[in-house]
Order: C-alpha cells, then structure tokens, then sequence
C-alpha cells in the first residue's frame, strides 16, 4: 500500500521532529543532576514547543515518539510511558495557551514576549516537571525530601528549553541576507563576543557578576531587535546553565534548590528583558513606519490637488467691457 504524498510529508516530519527531541535530549542528558536524567537544560522542550507553534497540533505524535525513545533508554517500561506522556503534555499545555493568547511567530508585541515566557515556558513546562518528578518519587527513585529539589531542577531544565531554543528559532526564521554594510557585521560579531566573554567570566568567577550582561542586550534590542537578542540570551542562559550544573561562579556552595531557583531567575529575566526590549523597539519602529506613510500618502494627495486649490486661490480675472 503506497502512501499519499501528504501523508509521507506528515510522516516525514513527524519523524524529523522525534529525531530532533532525541538528539537535543542526548545533548541536555550531558548535564544531568539527578538520577543521570533531570538537567537543568533540556533542549527536547524547546524542539517540541517549536514544532507545535510552526505545525500545530497535530505534530504532537513526533513529541511523543521522541520523548519515549529517549525516556526507555533511561527508566523501566511503566515510567517510560508515564513520563513520556508528561514530556508531551507539557508542550501541549503551552502550545494552546499560546494560541488561545494569541501568539504571533514574529514575536514582535510586548504581549508576544510576555506569552512565551509565562505561558510557554513557565505555565505550560510546569505539567511536565510536576508528572516527571512524581513518577519518579512515586517509583521510589527519589524520597519526598528531594522532591521539590528534583520538581526544580525538572522544571528550570524544560522551562530553559523553551526560552533558549524557541525565541532562537523564530528569529532566524525572519531573517533575510541582504547587502548589509560590512560595520553592521563587525558590529554583530562585537556584540555576540563581547556577550560570551562577559558571561563566561560572570558564570566562572565568585563575584556577582552575572548583571553585567544586561548592557549587551540593550545594544542588541537597540540595533537588530529579536535578531540580536535572542542570540544574545541563548549564549546568557546556556553558560548560566552550564555554570549552575558545574556549581562554580555565583552558583558556588548552593544547595541544589537554591542553585535552581537563582537560575530560573537570572534566564527569565534575561530573556523577559531581551524579548521585552525587542518587541518594544519594534513596535515602535512599526508606528514610525506607519507615521511616515500617512505623511507621504498625505504628500501626494496635496501634490494632486495643489493645482486646483491655487486656482481657487488666485483672484478672478477681470471683466472685458
């Protein structure tokens, strides 16, 4: 029996969406903190949430294909199932808060912003951190007295995913090469060093140096909007991740709690801020565009008329006698 192509297209792309959950999963796993399986970074979220906002829902079967394929390399049967359900119902869950907010691909509304990282990220990843973490003290892998540790860990790891990969991804999707100045470059490759090597710093030594980023993503929602600050806070949360799994830099001597919610802080607030700034700036390029039209839609209509209201304007000539 031969498959329609519409079908093999969806089939296709079901697969390439469970390929891409196991991949970013085997990435995140490097960093796992508790039972070689919760990390406080798990791109898997964010390849799913994508998938659902670019596809819709009927891309949920890709989730779920993923989310077993990497669950029964890790566990028994039963919590395979069960915490697979919970790694596709979480994305779910976003998925149609986002929609029913009115979420728009471009993320270019303050309201975009404000969607995907209380709605996406923080809501709808709360579904999957509370039915992993309960499978896996229900099972007896953790007592109650790590559950809200591993409840943490779990949610910071799924809630970091959305925030890191998602914005990423939405803004490489509107961006168009054209013949930009070779400054507008340099200034670009400026902006993406200087984030890394402020951040690598801040994440490695004791000082609190974490804020210092800040600067740097207002310079990039100043210059290039979403284009420049969803690169900016993907290299941010990625070395706070990094340096909260390690426990080195600000995340030195935490309890493993502590050490979540002071990353969970620092990644909303830095992609809150870098989405935030982003969109303000350009809606407000957009009403500036808008302005600049009517002026000169304004422009060719008195062009238009002009030679009728100066000849309204000029004195009747005299009458022949």
């Amino acid at each position: 029996m031969q498959l329609s192509p519409r079908l093999g297209r969806y089939a296709l792309h079901l697969v390439v969406v469970a390929a891409g959950y196991y991949l970013g999963a085997r990435l995140g796993l490097l960093q796992a903190l508790v039972n070689d399986q919760v990390t406080p970074l798990w791109p898997p979220t964010g390849v799913a949430v994508l998938a659902l906002v670019l596809g819709g829902l009927r891309m949920w079967p890709g989730v779920a294909l993923g989310a077993f394929a990497v669950n029964a390399t890790l566990t028994d049967i039963g919590s395979t199932i069960v915490i697979s359900g919970g790694n596709t119902l979480g994305p779910v869950v976003a998925y149609l808060l986002l929609r029913q907010a009115g979420f728009r691909q471009e993320v270019d509304r303050t309201r975009d912003a404000l969607a995907l990282v209380s709605l996406g990220a923080f809501a709808g990843m709360a579904v999957s951190a509370t039915v992993g973490s309960s499978t896996l003290l229900l099972t007896g892998v953790i007592d109650e007295a790590g559950f809200w540790s591993t409840w943490a860990v779990w949610w910071t790891g799924d809630a970091l995913g959305v925030l890191v990969l998602v914005p990423m991804a939405l803004a490489f999707r509107t961006l168009r090469l054209r013949n930009h100045p070779v400054r507008r470059w340099l200034e670009a490759a400026a902006l993406l060093v200087s984030t890394t090597v402020v951040m690598a710093v801040a994440t490695t030594h004791d000082l609190r140096l974490m804020y210092l980023v800040f600067p740097f993503l207002i310079w990039a929602a100043l210059r290039f909007q979403h284009l420049g600050t969803a690169p900016c806070a993907l290299i941010a949360t990625t070395l706070a991740a990094r340096g909260a799994a390690m426990s080195s830099g600000p995340f030195a001597g935490l309890d493993l709690l502590v050490r979540m919610v002071t990353l969970q802080a620092f990644n909303a607030t830095t992609v809150l801020t870098a989405l935030l700034l982003s969109a303000v700036i350009a809606e407000r390029n957009a009403a500036r565009q808008a302005i600049e039209r009517t002026v000169a839609q304004l422009a060719d209509v008195v062009q238009q008329y002009r030679p009728l209201l100066l000849g309204n304007a000029l004195p009747p000539p005299p009458e022949k006698r």
